[in-house]
């Protein structure tokens, strides 16, 4: 089931998971199902608990937070794009600016949380990074059983989500409203299978 991860790890990668990993393929299943809404909602309730983990050992660091306050708002229709933008961005700079892979990934975790407002592929970074992450702090002879909990997490939390988000009728921005427009990561699936 990890053998991919094993793999990254000897070769020294930087980002242990993609959307090839074996242990992920049930998680991109329900994902290729769901709404853009629901996504969103999932992604931004996940990496609250990734927030916290970082502001655990950073809490001087705003940017991943104001990532995540901005594109919800973004989300609720309240800022344009830009400004999330921005804040995706600088999520992404801590990671980079900070001496700390473990930590790193976090950032760029929650950068992709925060952007999988603009479009569904991207809510799949929240766990590939937060995933490398674990990987990380647990070392390669420890970390199957953690992984397995954290995917068996974002995966109840999903179900929750899709079975939730509408039913708290919060504001959202229009173009999140529009529930025609193809689901992106399915899309980006059925484009692979077919240029293998």
């Amino acid at each position: 089931m990890f053998s991919d991860v094993e793999i990254k790890l000897k070769k020294r990668n930087k980002m242990l998971f993609s959307r090839e990993s074996q242990c992920l393929q049930e998680l991109i299943k329900l994902i290729q199902i769901q709404n853009h809404r629901t996504l969103v909602m999932w992604a931004l309730d996940c990496a609250k608990l990734t927030l916290e983990q970082f502001e655990a050992k950073y809490p001087d660091e705003q940017r991943p937070r104001t990532c995540l306050e901005l594109c919800e708002a973004w989300a609720r229709g309240e800022i344009k794009m830009p400004k999330a933008k921005r804040a995706i961005l600088d999520s992404h700079a801590v990671a980079k600016e900070i001496d700390d892979s473990e930590y790193g990934a976090l950032c760029h975790a929650i950068g992709h949380a925060g952007a999988s407002v603009h479009v569904e592929t991207h809510a799949l970074g929240l766990p590939i990074y937060e995933l490398t992450a674990i990987v990380l702090k647990y070392g390669k002879d420890n970390f199957p059983k953690p992984v397995s909990e954290k995917i068996n997490y974002y995966y109840n939390r999903l179900q929750y989500w899709q079975e939730n988000t509408d039913k708290f009728r919060l504001d959202w921005s229009d173009f999140l409203l529009d529930d025609n427009i193809p689901n992106k990561e399915r899309l980006l699936s059925e484009k692979r299978k077919f240029t293998q």
